[in-house]
């Protein structure tokens, strides 16, 4: 009979808000799959759990998530863990418990803080409906795509951010998105937490002047029905050839063009090609 793989959520930083739930399984697994083993070793060592660690990050490639499924489907159970809060979300475990599913293997959730939905619910912006973004693509040309997808979402926008990208990304919202609301969460629960809620100027301004430190949880204001009036077809065509021009793929750009517009993808494509 195979095991069971637990997906155990952690503190994101107040090791206080631990659950007698999570440390209940990570005493009781054979074995732990860790993001990083030296942090998890941290935490267990605090609660005086002693267990064996497998190193099992975006790097550790799809054999070291098979040779998890095979211990599991031996009979072994395991938990997975991340640096801090729910793993499976933006992080390699997704890849781990799909291959689990595949095989047969039962997985369970043990759940815990959530950055992303910790900084929403804190941020002062609208919290019914939201798009949870992860960290933004690294290349420029990606990244201007992504960011033109988004152009017409009115939901509230959560992103991650490294303090060393964190100028460049707000520059990039605001020259996506124009002026609108963000609330910038670090360290949430943890001593030195700071939220500030300001527009994306402002944002931009302040850490000109004061360099950012730690990770970062953005959210961002979604668009506005009547700030998005309506284009024209050989508007939205146009903004297209902008976008073509700057290195963009044709098909990416009419199709983040017709998710934003409401035309259709191939109408834009078949004139893109015919100028």
């Amino acid at each position: 009979m195979s095991g069971i793989l637990y997906i155990v959520g952690t503190p994101i930083g107040n090791l206080g808000d631990i659950t007698m739930r999570q440390l209940d399984t990570l005493g009781k697994v054979d074995f732990i799959a860790a993001e990083d083993t030296r942090v998890t070793r941290g935490l267990l060592t605090h609660f005086d759990i002693h267990k064996p660690l497998v190193s099992y990050h975006d790097h550790s490639g799809i054999r070291c998530a098979e040779g998890i499924v095979e211990r599991l489907r031996a009979g072994e159970s395991a938990a997975v863990v991340t640096d801090a809060g729910m793993p499976c979300i933006s992080d390699p475990g997704e890849e781990l418990v799909r291959l689990c599913w595949e095989a047969g293997v039962q997985v369970q959730v043990v759940p815990g803080p959530s950055a992303a939905v910790s900084a929403l619910a804190v941020s002062g912006l609208p919290t019914g409906r939201f798009a949870f973004e992860g960290f933004l693509p690294a290349a420029k040309k990606q990244r201007t795509a992504r960011l033109a997808e988004l152009a017409g979402e009115q939901r509230t926008l959560i992103f991650y951010e490294a303090p060393h990208r964190l100028t460049a990304t707000l520059e990039d919202l605001y020259a996506a998105f124009g002026d609108r609301r963000i609330a910038l969460c670090r360290e949430l629960t943890k001593l030195y937490e700071q939220v500030l809620r300001l527009t994306l100027p402002e944002a931009i301004a302040y850490y000109r002047e004061k360099a950012p430190r730690g990770e970062y949880v953005l959210v961002l204001e979604g668009a506005k029905p009547e700030d998005a009036p309506a284009l024209t077809f050989e508007e939205v065509l146009e903004q297209v050839r902008r976008q073509v021009d700057a290195g963009m793929r044709a098909a990416d750009a009419c199709k983040a063009a017709a998710k934003a517009s409401g035309f259709s993808k191939n109408e834009l494509y078949r004139a893109l090609l015919e100028e």
